[in-house]
């Protein structure tokens, strides 16, 4: 079984919050061309944020810059027992009808 390069283009990226390029991604954590988009395209965090015109030769006049999603801490749990009004209330907050979108 492989290694993942997740953590590690995780790491790299979130040093990086305007993003890199893949050969930017792949001289900083060193690893093969391959490992690295086939890691990018299987993390869920990972997105192109934009494309960049590319200096030099390749198929594509573009290159994607890659991003990573910062997950936000969970809510804390809250430290107060609810009392029969505030079950009431989230009951009847699930049992709004809500106008279609």
């Amino acid at each position: 079984m492989r290694k993942s390069n997740h953590h590690a283009i995780r790491m790299v990226l979130q040093k990086y919050p305007d993003g890199l390029t893949l050969t930017e991604i792949i001289e900083r954590i060193e690893k093969d061309r391959s490992a690295v988009t086939r890691a990018l395209k299987e993390m869920p965090d990972a997105y192109i944020d934009r494309w960049m015109p590319y200096k030099g030769s390749g198929p594509s006049p573009w290159q994607p810059v890659w991003c990573v999603i910062v997950a936000p801490e969970n809510c804390p749990k809250p430290t107060e027992k609810p009392n029969e009004t505030n079950k009431r209330r989230a009951k009847l907050r699930g049992m709004e009808q809500r106008e279609p979108s």
